[in-house]
């Protein structure tokens, strides 16, 4: 399955569990793992408790360990400036695997499937789901 998102940039979070879900059940796969995976370099996929405090204290790190404004050597050469969101892609993946359990995904009670763009400016992302199981 594959769904798109439109998203705002700048961290913009979102939470994408209704459709993994959704894709999961039409999958009727009982048993098995979901691959969540958005082609991107500027792009992150994870899990959280998806509430507004939790959402605001994310970005708030993602903003201290790769600030949107530092002097990055990848703008310097492409001319983009968006170096710090290629940083917090590598560290926060655009994938994510969790596993399919009694045909549900076996998530956390407090646990949702965020997708997040880093990047500087709005975009509309792919987001591909593959289930493989039993």
């Amino acid at each position: 399955m594959r769904f798109s998102v439109s998203t705002k940039g700048f961290n913009d979070i979102i939470d994408i569990t209704p459709r993994v879900e959704e894709a999961v059940g039409e999958s009727k796969i009982r048993d098995g793992i979901c691959l969540v995976f958005s082609p991107g370099s500027t792009c992150g996929i994870t899990t959280i408790e998806y509430e507004s405090g939790l959402i605001e204290d994310l970005k708030m790190v993602l903003e201290k360990i790769a600030p949107l404004n530092k002097d990055y050597e990848h703008c310097k050469k492409w001319g983009d400036c968006n170096g710090y969101a290629h940083i917090r892609s590598a560290l926060i993946k655009p994938f994510l695997t969790a596993p399919i359990e009694d045909g549900k995904l076996a998530l956390g009670t407090w646990q949702q499937i965020a997708f997040i763009d880093f990047d500087n400016r709005p975009r509309e992302r792919e987001i591909l789901v593959k289930i493989i199981g039993k």
